[in-house]
This record gives C-alpha cells, structure tokens and sequence, in this order.
C-alpha cells in the first residue's frame, strides 16, 4: 500500500467505516445515509430546523430530508412546526431516541478504537491534527 494515493486511501477508510457502522447500527435501523450524525445532531440541539441541520453537517438538502424522514418513521424524532416561521419545522428527539442514545455513542467510541488500534496516543493526535488541516472547518 506504499504507492496508494492519499485519495485512495481516504476512500478506503471511509468504505470500512460505513460498513462497519451499517453492520453494528442495523438492529437499531440507523444504518445509511450517515442517520447517526442527523440523529446525534438532532439529540445535541433540539428545535433544530432541517436548514440548520443541512448546513451544520455539511449535506445537501436531499440528503438531509431523506434522513429526517427516515429517523421519523423509525421513531427517532418528531418534526414540530416552528411557531415564528410556519412554513419550517423544528426536530426534536423522541424518548426512544434519548433511550438507545448511550448504545450508539458506544458503537460509534468502537469505530474510533478500531481505527486507531495501532496507533499510540501521540499518533492518534498527530493523525487527527493532520486530517484537520486537510479539511479545516
């Protein structure tokens, strides 16, 4: 893997993660599309409207409907109509969602040790301060 192109590689990690959270977040139906950062977003700052959320994590609008109608049908949040402006919605979490919050905090805490399993904690950091200056926010 010594010639891989940094693209590559990028690509290669983030296919790895995405399958091991589809994997371990199925039996809580929050597999795809990337539902856990609209779901822990959602828990993080209730009342958040999907303007909002699209522009916090860096989504496209589609992207950030489809999730939000999936985390409603699964029972995840609940839409309420913002009272200043009728035409948005508030998101809240439901009492299911608080409930398996601890569960996919865990599932997630597991894909960082996986991925840094090789790693010292001086490395770690190193690693994280790099891809920061790669993709400064």
């Amino acid at each position: 893997m010594k010639d891989v192109p940094l693209g590559r590689l990028v690509s290669l990690i983030h296919r790895q993660n995405q399958k091991f959270l589809a994997k371990e977040l199925k039996p809580y139906n929050l597999g795809n599309g990337g539902q856990y950062a609209f779901f822990k977003k959602i828990l993080g700052q209730p009342g958040i409207n999907q303007d909002e959320l699209t522009s916090v994590l860096k989504f496209d609008k589609a992207t950030t409907a489809r999730a939000v109608k999936q985390l409603v049908e699964a029972g995840y949040i609940e839409k309420k109509i913002d009272k200043q402006d009728r035409r948005s919605n508030n998101l809240y979490p439901t009492a299911k969602a608080i409930d398996i919050y601890p569960a996919i905090q865990r599932v997630l805490e597991n894909l960082n040790e996986e991925i840094t399993k090789n790693f010292t904690e001086e490395e770690e950091m190193q690693l994280i301060r790099l891809l920061q200056k790669v993709y400064p926010e």
